[in-house]
């Protein structure tokens, strides 16, 4: 019983993560709110499931909902971090603060009426109630302080572990993880009277959780998101697309202004947005970073496969640097094989780490046709260290982008250096922004 127990710890786990992963990587076509809410609803299944559901495994009682469940959701919001930014992250985090307060509050009030009993298999039970909503609000304080930590002590560990991105995700999850077991189990201890072997089974079962999420996190982050780049980039249809006009209207908006061949946004609505962007960023005491990418050797591409084979790669490019970047940057084309991205609220240094990611991620999964490498060389620029005008940063930009191609291509240039690591880093958002 315990290794069949075991064995669909595994699978829940693995399903877990495969279904909100697959919600997060679609983020940009399906919206983030599917993701958010998917992450939200299972707050008050988890707490009972905590309460009062357990199974043996082979070192010990645990619950899947604390465990499996809550180990998991904590873990989202670190994948959310990485992936978009602190002021998008916090929104999950203050919302399930406040939404599990606003349950626990309801709950408190509902002890005040006198139910009905419609039948006697049905008989409300108020001091299960009680229970549960102390436990709510205990949990619902670790929860808060356990998505603000994993998220801090991620980027203190950037310090040590710059470009080890997988082992940052996996330390953060077990110190965090312990310091909730402690917690969680010392309100279950006091209100529930659950033995003390149940601590050490429910952390070992988080310890083994946050081994098979970080193992998946690998997977995932270095094989599925690179290689499913283009199914990314693809629309998925969604039939409320089609229901008003107003929608219609929108994406016509939408659509104006950019790229015909690339989809990307075109030279006209850059020279428009590009400059209200960094004025934007400043006024906020925010930088803003600007990269020029270029193609390199592209009119080899041209005259050694077509010009057609030469749309189909800078269409392959432009959906790389779409999936790359976060919602909030913008990316152009410049004119001919050249792209300009912007990048609010971004250092230098994160500018830096980004463009390397950009340059190995179109390195390893663009291919000319006889399966070369297609290559880019990018030139990185910030305000309001470069500038304080968007004309001014784009032309320090482009100065280091004459840089990287004078000095042997498929490399990064930014002020004073140039970059060409073996792996790619990933730019975590800025932990200073998770306040209100």
């Amino acid at each position: 019983m315990e290794a069949l127990n075991l064995v669909l710890f595994v699978v829940e786990a693995v399903a877990y993560f495969v279904l909100m992963v697959t919600l997060l990587h679609f983020r940009h076509r399906l919206g983030l709110g599917v993701f958010l809410t998917a992450l939200g609803v299972m707050h008050f299944m988890e707490t009972y499931l905590a309460a009062v559901f357990y199974v043996s495994l082979p070192f010990g009682d645990v619950s899947p909902g604390s465990s499996v469940f809550f180990s998991g959701k904590l873990m989202m919001i670190l994948m959310l971090y990485l992936w978009e930014d602190a002021a998008t992250v916090r929104q999950p985090i203050y919302g399930l603060f406040l939404g599990n307060l606003l349950t626990v509050g309801i709950a408190w009030v509902l002890q005040l009426h006198q139910p009905l009993q419609l039948s006697s298999n049905h008989t409300p039970d108020i001091d299960f109630l009680k229970e549960m909503g102390w436990l709510m609000v205990w949990g619902t304080a670790l929860l808060y302080v356990d998505s603000l930590g994993i998220i801090l002590l991620y980027e203190k560990l950037g310090d040590f572990f710059r470009r080890r991105v997988v082992l940052r995700f996996m330390i953060s999850g077990f110190v965090l993880l312990t310091f909730d077991q402690v917690g969680f189990f010392a309100a279950l201890h006091f209100f529930l009277d659950v033995p003390i072997a149940v601590f050490w089974g429910g952390w070992k079962a988080k310890m083994l959780s946050v081994c098979l999420y970080g193992a998946m996190f690998a997977i995932y982050e270095y094989r599925i998101r690179r290689l499913g780049a283009d199914a990314a980039a693809r629309s998925i249809r969604d039939v409320f697309g089609d229901l008003t006009f107003r929608e219609r209207y929108n994406d016509l908006l939408e659509r104006t202004g950019r790229d015909m061949l690339t989809g990307v946004y075109d030279r006209t609505r850059m020279e428009l947005e590009a400059p209200l962007m960094l004025r934007e960023a400043l006024r906020q005491g925010l930088f803003a970073t600007v990269l020029i990418i270029d193609a390199d050797h592209f009119k080899d591409v041209n005259d050694g496969y077509g010009h057609l084979q030469g749309d189909a790669v800078l269409k392959s490019i432009a959906a790389r640097l779409g999936t790359t970047l976060r919602s909030s940057d913008r990316i152009f084309r410049f004119g001919g094989e050249e792209f300009v991205a912007v990048c609010p609220g971004t250092s230098h240094e994160e500018g830096l780490l980004l463009s390397e990611r950009l340059r190995w991620t179109i390195e390893t999964s663009v291919k000319t046709p006889d399966e070369k490498p297609v290559t880019v060389s990018i030139g990185v620029a910030t305000a309001d260290e470069d500038g304080a005008s968007f004309t001014t940063v784009l032309a320090a930009a482009d100065g280091r982008l004459y840089e990287a191609k004078k000095s042997g291509r498929n490399r990064v240039v930014g002020r004073s250096s140039s970059w060409n690591p073996v792996s790619p880093p990933v730019r975590s958002g800025g932990a200073e922004d998770l306040g209100a």
